[in-house]
C-alpha cells in the first residue's frame, strides 16, 4: 500500500506491505535515497516480517521544504508516521542518517520501539566542516558535482568495477534527489550528536557495517556499538556504505539471527527484558545484587508474572502501562514504587503532562490525600531527573 499523510507540517509517501500478523520492520533510508534502496532487501524478509517504507522529508516522493533541516525534524516526522498509522512496538532498522534518526526515535518515544537495527550509521557522523564543504559544493555545482565521489563511498571497489548498470542506477536516485532536501539533511547531519542519548538506550540493537564503507568506517559504527548498552556489532564483507544493495542476503541473515535470538524462550527471560527495558539496566542491576535466596522466589514471580505476563501482552503499549501502573500506586498508598514507575518514565515515553494529568485524576477519584502525596512524590523526582542524579 503505497500512500501519503501529513505530519510534522509535511506530506510523506510511504509503503506498508505485508500481513498485518507479521511483526513490522520499519525501514529509514540515507541521504540520497528514497524507500526504493530497501528493494532488493524486502523478499529476502517477506516470510518473516510486515514492512513500512518511507520517504524522509525531502527525497522521493515526500514534500521537500527549504533547507536547512534539524535532526528533529526528521525524528518528529517519523514518530509522527507510527502514531497517524497506530503502530508500537516495532523494530526500526535505519540507514546512515536514517540510523541518526531511529537512534533519536528509540530515545524520545521508547515505547513506540522494540529494537533498533542501525546500518552504517553512528552517534555522530564526520566533522562540521566536511558537511558545510559539501553543502557548498552542491550549491556551486549540483548534486551532479560530488556524485562520483560518493559512489566511491556508497560502493565497493568490485560493485562499482563489476554491476555498471547497476551503479548508474543508484546514481541516477542520487543525483535527482531534491537540492533543497540534500543540503537540508546535509545540515540536520552535521548538527545532530546523538551521544548522550545513544547511551542511555535500553532495547536490544544490532550494529552493522560494510568493511568497505567509505561514508561511515567500520571504527566510527563500532565506537556507537560501544555507547549502546549490550548491543551487537558485526561487519559485512564485500559492502560499502549500503549492504542493503550490495550484500542483502548477508544483511537479511544478519537481521533474522538478531530479532530470532530476541524472542525468549520463557516467561522469565521475557520478563526480564521487558523489566530493563521499563525501569532500566542500572535498577536492575541494583536490584539483582540485593536477591538473596530468600527473596529470589518473589523475585522470579515478579519478573515471570508481572513483567512476562503482564506487561509483555501486546494490547496495551508500555506508555499506558506506566500511567496505569502510577496512578494504582498512588491511589494504594505505595509511595516506594509510586517514584520508581515515575522515574521509570524515561524508558515508557509518558510524558510530565500525562503523570500529571494522572494525578488530578487521582484526586476526584481516590480522595485528594492520595494526590497529594503523590504530586510531592512526583515533583521529588522530577528534581532528581532534572538534575541527573541517579536514584
Amino acid at each position: 500500500m503505497t500512500q501519503s499523510l501529513a505530519t510534522n507540517g509535511v506530506q510523506l509517501h510511504y509503503q506498508l506491505e505485508g500481513p498485518s500478523h507479521l511483526p513490522l520492520l520499519v525501514f529509514s533510508n540515507s541521504l540520497g535515497t528514497d524507500l526504493r534502496v530497501w528493494d532488493p532487501l524486502l523478499p529476502l524478509l517477506a516470510s518473516r516480517f510486515r514492512f513500512l517504507r518511507y520517504d524522509m522529508r525531502g527525497h522521493g516522493l515526500s514534500d521537500c521544504p527549504p533547507a536547512p533541516y534539524h535532526i528533529d525534524d526528521h525524528i518528529n516526522d517519523l514518530i509522527g508516521l507510527l502514531e497517524q498509522l497506530n503502530l508500537g512496538q516495532v523494530t526500526l532498522c535505519g540507514l546512515s542518517v536514517g540510523g541518526i534518526v531511529a537512534q533519536g526515535v528509540a530515545a524520545r518515544r521508547p515505547d513506540l520501539v522494540d529494537a533498533l537495527i542501525l546500518c552504517d550509521t553512528a552517534h555522530k557522523i564526520g566533522p562540521a566542516q566536511g558537511w558545510e564543504d559539501r553543502i557548498r559544493a552542491i550549491r556551486e555545482g549540483g548534486i551532479e558535482s560530488i556524485a562520483d565521489a560518493v559512489m566511491e563511498r556508497w560502493f565497493a571497489t568490485e560493485f562499482r568495477t563489476r554491476r555498471p548498470l547497476e551503479l548508474a542506477r543508484w546514481r541516477n536516485m542520487l543525483v535527482r534527489t531534491p537540492t533543497e532536501g540534500y543540503v537540508g539533511t546535509c545540515a540536520a547531519i552535521r548538527d545532530a550528536d546523538l551521544t548522550e542519548s545513544a547511551s542511555r538506550l535500553t532495547q536490544p540493537t544490532l550494529c552493522l557495517v560494510g568493511d568497505q564503507d567509505g561514508a561511515t568506517p567500520p571504527e566510527l559504527v563500532k565506537s556507537t556499538a560501544s555507547l549502546i548498552p549490550g548491543s551487537r556489532f558485526e561487519m559485512i564483507e564485500g559492502a560499502g556504505h549500503l549492504p542493503c544493495v550490495e550484500q542483502p542476503a548477508a544483511l537479511a541473515e544478519r537481521i533474522t539471527d538478531f530479532l530470532t535470538s530476541q524472542t525468549p524462550p520463557d516467561r522469565f527471560e521475557q520478563g526480564m527484558k521487558v523489566r530493563r527495558s521499563v525501569l532500566g539496566n542500572a535498577h536492575v542491576d541494583r536490584a539483582e545484587a540485593r536477591k538473596t535466596a530468600f527473596d529470589e522466589p518473589f523475585q522470579t514471580f515478579i519478573t515471570e508474572g508481572a513483567w512476562g505476563s503482564v506487561w509483555s501482552r501486546p494490547g496495551l503499549s508500555k506508555r499506558d502501562r506506566s500511567l496505569l501502573t502510577i496512578a494504582l500506586m498512588a491511589a494504594l498508598g505505595h509511595e516506594e514504587e509510586l517514584a520508581m514507575h515515575i522515574r521509570a518514565t524515561r524508558n515508557t515515553g509518558a510524558s510530565k503532562a500525562e503523570v500529571q494529568e494522572t494525578l488530578l485524576h487521582i484526586a476526584v477519584y481516590a480522595g485528594v490525600p492520595f494526590s497529594n502525596i503523590a504530586f510531592r512524590i512526583a515533583k521529588e523526582v522530577y528534581s532528581e531527573l532534572e538534575h541527573h542524579k541517579e536514584p
